[in-house]
């Protein structure tokens, strides 16, 4: 890929995904595959004013050999210094970019119950220290190709093509050819302008229909907003893009009020395995029971972490007429794929879909309906035939989707 083109990506997660300005302080979270954009990244955010750029890496293979002969007691520890750079992080609120290249299958094989005991046992010291950064600072999901990747993605072809490949695939789904600045503020528009349509009407449920079984109906919660592309910190109110690429409009929907159930339409990435062909089933707002062709006790751990694992913390509205959905890839990568689909989150709900959530505090957000849980990871239902309609406080019906598409 042409070096002129890889800067200008750069240069937009930098500028557009953090709105990187003077005087930033900047975390970017990276696995080892692409250290040469890695450096564009760091060299476009202090070329935009970032005072500092600190680097952490990752690697699949070290974090499988961690959890295989390191003790469940030591796992789940955080010594000091771990705290302390979590408490720094409260105080200074660095923008954080997080590049995904890693293996879809990076972690198969894994003792995923050690990892899930000491996830929790973390969680407890990590929960009050997240939770004030809530809405505080500006972050920003982007990808780059990993080898391994690649080759899951476009099996048929050699390293170098599979990875050119994807390459193109992710900057054009990015909107990162020609003037990704102009690109995304067209398209943030055109988000902005279908959130407004759906908060004008009032809506108090959406249901959700589809040939392949999905019939399913979600309450939403009185005084929430949908939201979709840039969004603005609570504080300073910088305006950045958390997820580069998006297509979603969502909500955070009432915590416990959920019935039926929901067909997956692609594989769902989590902890480095596949779940595929699955299918969650909800009574009383929460999930009472999940099956799967591949990874059914993996998608049984995944929805045990915590009471809020089993509720729902977000509903997102995305065309089948979106880069991603036309482009026919399967990236087997959630930041991807959720944006080819509708799809739902079990899990962690977002304060900020509340109207006037500034003014309350967390408590008072999930007293309202947003869901709390350690975990927050998205499945996709989306089909070409799924139907959606929004109800409202007199019961009038608002299409909102038709024939997996907008309907307005």
């Amino acid at each position: 890929m042409k070096k002129t083109v890889l800067r200008q990506y750069a240069r937009l997660i930098a500028e557009k995904g953090v709105s990187t300005v003077k005087g930033d302080l900047v975390v970017v979270y990276a696995d080892l595959d692409q250290p040469e954009f890695v450096k564009m990244v760091v060299e476009e955010c202090y070329k935009a004013g970032a005072a500092r750029v600190d680097v952490e890496w990752s690697y699949d293979p070290l974090t499988k050999i961690n959890v295989r002969y390191r003790s469940l007691k030591t796992l789940s520890t955080m010594d000091n210094w771990q705290v302390e750079k979590l408490k720094w992080r409260v105080e200074k609120l660095p923008s954080m970019i997080y590049l995904e290249s890693s293996d879809p299958d990076g972690q198969k094989g894994i003792n995923q119950e050690k990892v899930s005991k000491s996830m929790a046992a973390r969680y407890k010291i990590i929960k009050p220290l997240r939770d004030q950064m809530e809405n505080k600072y500006k972050w920003c999901i982007a990808a780059v190709p990993g080898e391994a990747w690649a080759k899951k993605v476009f099996p048929g072809l050699g390293k170098n093509a599979a990875m050119e490949k994807l390459w193109d695939a992710i900057l054009f789904t990015s909107r990162a050819y020609g003037d990704p600045v102009a690109n995304w503020d067209e398209h943030n528009a055109d988000l902005t302008a279908r959130c407004a349509h759906l908060n004008s009407l009032g809506l108090t449920s959406l249901e959700y229909k589809s040939k392949n079984g999905t019939d399913f109906k979600v309450g939403l919660i009185d005084g929430a907003k949908f939201l979709g592309g840039g969004e603005y910190t609570l504080g300073k109110g910088e305006y950045f893009n958390p997820n580069i690429p998006s297509e979603e409009v969502f909500t955070s929907p009432m915590a416990g009020k959920a019935e039926g159930i929901v067909y997956a339409s692609k594989p769902l990435s989590y902890r480095g395995e596949l779940i595929e062909n699955f299918s969650v089933r909800f009574e009383g707002g929460r999930v009472v029971e999940v099956h799967a062709e591949r990874g059914e006790e993996l998608l049984k751990k995944m929805i045990s972490m915590d009471e809020g694992a089993k509720m729902l913390g977000e509903c997102a509205l995305v065309p089948q007429k979106s880069p991603i959905a036309e482009s026919n890839i399967l990236f087997y990568n959630t930041l991807f794929d959720e944006n080819a689909a509708c799809h739902l989150a079990l899990g962690h709900g977002f304060t900020n879909c509340l109207e006037g959530y500034e003014d309350l505090s967390l408590e008072e957000c999930r007293e309202r309906g947003i869901n709390d849980s350690m975990i927050h990871v998205d499945f996709m239902i989306g089909t070409d035939d799924l139907e959606i309609v929004g109800v409202d406080k007199k019961g009038v019906r608002h299409p909102v989707f038709k024939n997996g598409n907008w309907a307005f």
